[in-house]
């Protein structure tokens, strides 16, 4: 049986995909599965060894070129190469208007969420199976119900495997005990002050741990280079594509990160994995993973760098059990 995946963005919502996979794959080894995803991220849907082709769609800067002839001849070769595809199923885990119309281009039978449970019910009008997933559940859990509905087996809930592998890559990764640090995030206010990533290094080389950085801006790469300077002993890495900041994660001892889609990846990885959320709650969608912990602020209360720190020496501890 030939699926093909639709779940276009964003980052975190790729990665929380992944164990519907690993489910699917256990179940029904007949299988197999590509994948129709945003281009920036087709990197990450590469992580992951049992997909075969990715499409990559463009739909973010698309609507920025409605009138350009050549967003129509990329949407026209988009249509072409998924229907030559011949899927005997198309499955929608996103449950948007923009991923249900890409479902549809395949050609082929589309299974999703219902009306009560898409996160636009208007997308189901393009769904040939609508199966019903409560939305009180992690995104997690939620795919692998969708997948398992879909594709006719039971999950087993009591594991989570993301199945992906790190890659090799060519960033200089320090010997040792190394922590990454995730300080670059989509939201201003998901951010946490610069100073209080210059503390945690600090504390982390206190503890015979080597920072590490990266950014993907000019305001990544202020944070990042302030860091280096207060803390001479972490390594600041250049801007770098996303498979190569995919390996730095991978190939560290531990990760402290932002509400961002980086910090979702390493607890993908099962590395033992601090998120510090300031104005969202992690919820449904939170990083889940053994080794995974949030750090929630709330009002007054902040979440402060000795508290990062001890958190991810208490999961480095559990993990070396």
């Amino acid at each position: 049986m030939k699926v093909l995946i639709v779940k276009t963005s964003s980052m975190g919502d790729v990665i929380h995909t992944f164990p519907a996979v690993q489910d699917a794959l256990r179940a029904r080894p007949n299988i197999s599965f590509d994948w129709c995803v945003e281009e920036p991220f087709a990197s990450i849907v590469a992580l992951h060894p049992a997909i075969g082709t990715i499409h990559k769609v463009a739909l973010r800067r698309w609507r920025k070129q409605l009138a350009s002839p050549a967003t129509w001849r990329e949407g026209s070769a988009l249509r072409n190469t998924l229907r030559a595809g011949h899927y005997d199923l198309v499955l929608d885990a996103q449950g948007l208007m923009k991923s249900a119309l890409v479902a549809k281009l395949a050609g082929a039978p589309v299974a999703g969420f219902d009306k009560a449970s898409a996160r636009e019910p208007a997308a189901t009008v393009f769904y040939d199976q609508r199966y019903g997933v409560p939305r009180d559940l992690h995104a997690i859990e939620r795919t692998r119900r969708l997948f398992a509905l879909a594709l006719g087996y039971e999950p087993d809930l009591s594991t989570l495997d993301s199945g992906i592998a790190v890659p090799s890559g060519n960033s200089p990764v320090p010997t040792g005990q190394v922590t990454t640090l995730l300080h670059g995030t989509s939201r201003e206010d998901k951010k946490w002050p610069v100073q209080e990533w210059i503390e945690t290094a600090r504390l982390l080389v206190a503890q015979g741990f080597t920072p590490v950085t990266t950014w993907s801006n000019d305001k990544e790469r202020a944070v990042a280079e302030a860091i280096g300077q207060a803390v001479p002993a972490t390594l600041v890495v250049p801007k770098s594509p996303l498979s190569e900041v995919a390996s730095l994660i991978g190939h560290s001892t531990l990760v402290i990160g932002a509400d961002t889609g980086l910090t979702h990846l390493a607890a993908a990885f099962g590395l033992p994995t601090v998120a510090i959320f300031l104005t969202t709650e992690p919820g449904l969608t939170g990083p889940q993973g053994q080794y995974a912990s949030t750090l929630v602020a709330h009002g007054e209360q902040p979440v402060t760098p000795q508290a990062a720190v001890t958190e991810a020496m208490t999961l480095l501890n559990v993990k070396g059990r």
